[in-house]
């Protein structure tokens, strides 16, 4: 199945580009004298142009990331605004939220580990729920729109059959991977309900809107060639052995135990209790095996032309990126081709199609490895810090595989209709992914039980729009704007997963079952050659969401002076319950232009424009579970699995008594947001300042709430949650240099946010909540940690306090000598779940960059740094380094000691010598001690390129331009942080010092065009 579908994709690729040359002589040969025709889409013919002038339908300034030329390289620098997308695309960046991190005030970015081609989860304007497992944090993501199409991802609803919250089970890649910045022309992030609210429901959270690079120049045929290669560098790490390990622990046995041995003590580790055991205490050079130094490349090539009656666009690309450690990388294959055509003056027909491959090597991660097989080998012994048994244990997968690949293909047909001022549009889009993983684990590696699993898995989504518009000039200065559209949006997610454990043999890789009962004459159908029976496990599932939109929006001008703009929705979802099926949203926005209106004659002010927007945007349920109210699923669990779908041959169906109750009389949810921005730009120096100030509260939403345990439920899903973000982005620049030769320029910019977020309500009128070992609090931040306030430790038993002539108890646990001094915040004179304290915050309070720009004749210098402030991290990864009396064998993820164990990290002097063995659990995670400023500032990106002249490229053709660049990413960090990296946190706020570094990486690259 993989090779053939391998084989199919390759064929698509031979076909469409032989059909693409074939079509490009023809439009060519036809219309080598005619003028360039743009691609219409969604928006209208003014829209477009209004997009240039920086200002939409509605009035309100478009909120622009990034907007470069149609050339892309100029002779002087272009006005100031933001870092332009011809800078970001000089770095190797391979997924969209690597490209966008820190580039945009009001969005943020977590990329919590370096190992290419993993997911990474962007936010815009903070959290609008708290973030208590990796489901919610797929419910916060953006919408991003690709040429009008918005995209579906990857569903989080695998979840309920999986043990361990740690990734999907499936590829997980990083779906948002298959966009080439090289085909891009301008990408931007709406923030505000007067920009986004056209994309309904589905933009709640935000919108990325990228459009593609589409128009050729006037009798113009352009082809574009940009590559690049480079290397990551592997990191320098300090490696440690047994008698480091053992050295540390000796400190603790000689405060804790009655003669400071622990060569007496029968539950000392065997593999530091030999100190001539070399596996262990000889060399430890493992990293020589682990870190590597990598290369990676890229490129991309473009071809369009045509004229006014058909025009086109064709790429084909291919980019590698590879890790610096555990042999990880990702290679992405895409191809994209775009046609216009306009058979008549009042029709305009469009197409495209975007076609993408990803292959991943994934991690080797032990804690990954069994939490996808919901299996804890003996967990005494780690992996040896020797370079040659380490070898030796990473030639056992030669005899494995794992198998990790996506395609994903996007695609549109348009036809547009213009009869002078009325248009209608009509599109029907595609969106289509699908993800294979095999993999096969031989014995050596399970304990002499040999484990394999299939994945395959699709996401869906299909639209079906038509959009009537009309321009009304009323008179000289007063113009009038009217639309009215509707749309049908189909989405389906499916996914078919099993596993098995302990095969015939390592030989037989693959679960040799013939499934079909047609074969009746084979009695044994249901057993496994390979696999028996009895351990074979199997999951499907479906899921699927319709979505009926109607909208109609009026925009009013006033002699370019006022704009006042309604849009009226009206949404219908299958994921809503039948009583509350359908949401009306309604926004307002308004635009003054105070430069045309009071500061005419104001030469130096080039402009300056206030704008607002309030209203009301639904919020989608991304699970059907809750639109029928109570429900029955195959959750049985008999086998220490989550679930499972029959017993003894027969399908079985209980009530939901893990993932909780859900009843009737559940709304839509819904957010409350208005918006009121200021822009500014001045000729002198080129200087520009954009302020925005937002509120937006998300009302409605679901929680799950301890509840109804008498009847067996664990939760019961209750509707009423509200959460309210406020904040304000920032963003101002200008040129620090500006000669007058116009051979030397420096400009400069920085864009910051501050955002801040409180729980406002709680269903059925609670104050708080506990869940999943968190507390939510009506009126806190909802990211904060909840924790004990550590003040130290009892040095004697006499310095415990004494009440009532007891001693200071945790849980019933009297404290003694060696324990921590946890405050009793509740001064009730005991230690438990009720003195734990909100604090600190997960999200930053501050984000940003600042960026620099030099050109000096032929030459260009860029700098990017970025930033977070007010963040906090709990170090996970020392709280399981001291506490090793209690993770020592545990069968716990925390547990797991990888390779990476066996190195030198973080500063052990800042913490107390405990005593370990305390039944208070002295280390545990859930204390301030591990709490730490995670703040930093970071050098992102530096390049320098050069631009040859004219004269350079005379052998060329007429306009050639040629580019070259050198950049290096990832230079340095500055922060408190004692950790690696302080970015390297997981969704809840904790580094367990598991994720892969994110590296420097250092590339030479070129950019042409004929």
């Amino acid at each position: 199945m993989q090779l053939k579908f391998l084989i199919n994709f390759r064929k698509l690729f031979y076909v469409l580009s032989l059909f693409s040359i074939s079509l490009c002589f023809q439009l060519i040969v036809n219309d080598v004298n005619a003028s360039t025709l743009f691609v219409l889409q969604q928006d209208s013919t003014s829209l477009e142009k209004d997009i240039e002038n920086e200002v939409d339908p509605s009035g309100a300034f478009v909120d622009t990331v990034v907007f470069i030329d149609k050339k892309i390289f100029t002779d002087k620098p272009q006005p100031i605004s933001e870092r332009s997308l011809k800078d970001i695309s000089l770095s190797p960046f391979i997924s969209l939220q690597q490209l966008l991190k820190a580039e945009k005030a009001g969005l943020t970015v977590f990329e919590s580990t370096g190992e290419p081609g993993t997911n990474q989860h962007m936010f815009i304007r903070g959290i609008s729920r708290p973030l208590l497992s990796k489901k919610d944090s797929y419910q916060s993501q953006p919408l991003v729109v690709l040429d009008g199409i918005p995209l579906i991802g990857e569903h989080p609803f695998s979840y309920m059959i999986q043990s361990y919250d740690l990734e999907r089970i499936g590829t997980e890649n990083n779906l948002l991977a298959n966009i080439d910045i090289d085909n891009i022309e301008s990408i931007r992030v709406l923030k505000d309900l007067s920009t986004m609210a056209i994309y309904g429901p589905m933009a709640a959270n935000g919108v990325i809107e990228i459009t593609s690079k589409r128009n050729v120049e006037n009798n113009d045929r352009r082809i574009s060639l940009n590559a690049f290669s480079g290397f990551v560098q592997r990191p320098s790490v300090t490696t440690i052995n047994g008698s480091y390990e053992n050295n540390f622990r000796k400190q603790f046995y000689d405060l804790y135990t009655t003669n400071g041995k622990y060569s007496d003590d029968d539950n000392y580790p065997v593999y530091l209790g030999d100190s001539l055991n070399n596996a262990y205490y000889g060399v430890s050079n493992w990293s020589d095996s682990y870190y590597k130094t990598s290369f990676q490349h890229g490129i991309n090539g473009n071809i369009s032309g045509g004229g006014p009656r058909a025009n086109f666009q064709f790429a084909l690309g291919n980019i590698k990126n590879s890790g610096i450690a555990d042999q990880t990388q990702v290679e992405r294959y895409n191809a994209r081709f775009l046609l216009n055509l306009k058979p008549v003056k009042w029709l305009t027909f469009s197409s495209m199609i975007n076609g993408n491959r990803l292959d991943r090597d994934r991690n080797r991660n032990l804690s990954s490895r069994y939490a996808m097989m919901s299996y804890f080998p003996d967990l005494s012994a780690p992996l040896a810090p020797n370079k040659e048994i380490y070898d030796s244990y990473l030639a056992q997968y030669d005899n494995s595989f794992d198998d990790n690949f996506s395609n994903i293909v996007e695609g549109y047909v348009n036809l547009k209709f213009e009869f002078e001022k009325f248009r209608f549009q009509s599109r029907i889009a595609l969106d289509y992914n699908e993800s294979y993983r095999d993999v096969f684990y031989s014995r050596p590696l399970m304990e002499s039980n040999s484990f394999a699993s299939n994945y395959y898995g699709f996401n869906q989504r299909l639209i079906f729009d038509n959009v009537a518009s009309y321009d009304w000039m009323i008179d000289d200065k007063n113009t009038f704007y009217v639309e009215a559209g509707g749309k049908l949006q189909w989405d389906a997610h499916k996914y078919n997963y099993a596993y098995a454990y302990k095969g015939v043999n390592d030989f037989i890789k693959v679960n040799l079952l013939d499934n079909d009962p047609r074969n009746g004459d084979n009695p044994n159908y249901l057993n496994p050659t390979a696999f028996p029976r009895q351990l074979v496990y199997k999951y499907l599932d479906r899921t699927r969401h319709n979505l009926v939109s109607f909208h109609t929006q009026g925009t009013y001008n006033y002699d370019k002076k006022y704009t006042a703009s309604v849009l009226l929705r009206y949404d219908g979802s299958s994921n809503a319950q039948p009583l509350a099926r359908w949401l009306f949203t309604p926004v307002v926005s308004l635009g003054w232009n105070i430069k045309e209106d009071l500061l005419k004659d104001n030469s130096s002010l080039q402009g300056l424009n206030l704008r607002a927007s309030a209203g009301r945007i639904g919020v989608l349920n991304q699970y059907d579970d809750f639109s029928q109210g109570p429900n029955y699923t195959a959750q049985v669990g008999f086998t220490g699995n989550v679930t499972v779908p029959g017993y003894n041959g027969f399908a079985v169906l209980t009530r939901p008594y893990e993932s909780g109750w859900v009843g009737y009389d559940i709304p839509w949810a819904y957010s409350d947001q208005a918006n009121l921005g200021i822009d500014a730009s001045w000729e002198k120096r080129g200087l520009y300042a954009s302020v925005d100030v937002y509120l937006k509260e998300t009302k409605n939403q679901l929680i799950p709430i301890p509840s109804l345990s008498e009847y067996g439920y664990r939760y019961m899903h209750s509707a009423g949650m509200s959460v309210q973000n406020s904040g304000i982005d920032i963003s101002f620049g200008g040129n620090i240099i500006e000669n007058n030769s116009k051979e030397l320029y420096w400009k400069s910019g920085l864009n910051f946010s501050f955002n801040s977020n409180k729980l406002t309500a709680l269903p059925n009128g609670l104050d708080e909540l506990v869940i999943d070992g968190r507390l939510l609090k009506v009126g806190e931040r909802i990211d904060k940690f909840w924790l004990f306030e550590n003040q130290g430790i009892y040095l004697t038993d006499a310095d415990v306090p004494e009440f009532d002539g007891k001693k200071l108890a945790y849980n019933g646990i009297t404290m003694k000598a060696g324990d921590p001094i946890w405050k009793d915040a509740n001064n009730d004179q005991q230690i438990n779940e009720d003195d734990r304290q909100l604090m600190g915050n997960i999200m930053p309070k501050v984000s940003g960059n600042w960026y620099h720009t030099v050109n000096y004749k032929n030459w260009d210098l860029n700098v990017n740094l970025f930033f977070n402030l007010g963040r906090q991290v709990v170090n996970q990864e020392m709280s399981n380094r001291f506490n090793f009396i209690n993770n020592e064998g545990s069968k716990d993820l925390s547990a797991i000691k990888e390779i990476t164990y066996w190195e030198k990290r973080g500063d052990y002097s800042k913490y107390p010598i405990y005593n370990p063995w305390s039944s208070v659990n002295a280390y545990q995670t859930d204390q301030d001690l591990f709490l730490e400023n995670a703040s930093f500032l970071k050098l992102r990106t530096v390049s320098l390129g050069y631009k040859m002249t004219d004269k350079m490229l005379s052998f060329l053709n007429e306009g050639a331009s040629l580019y070259l660049y050198v950049t290096a990413n990832n230079l340095f960090t500055i922060t408190p942080y004692s950790g690696r990296d302080p970015e390297l946190v997981n969704f809840l706020g904790y580094d367990n010092g598991n994720s892969h570094i994110i590296p420097k990486t250092y590339t030479i690259g070129f950019k042409l065009g004929l």
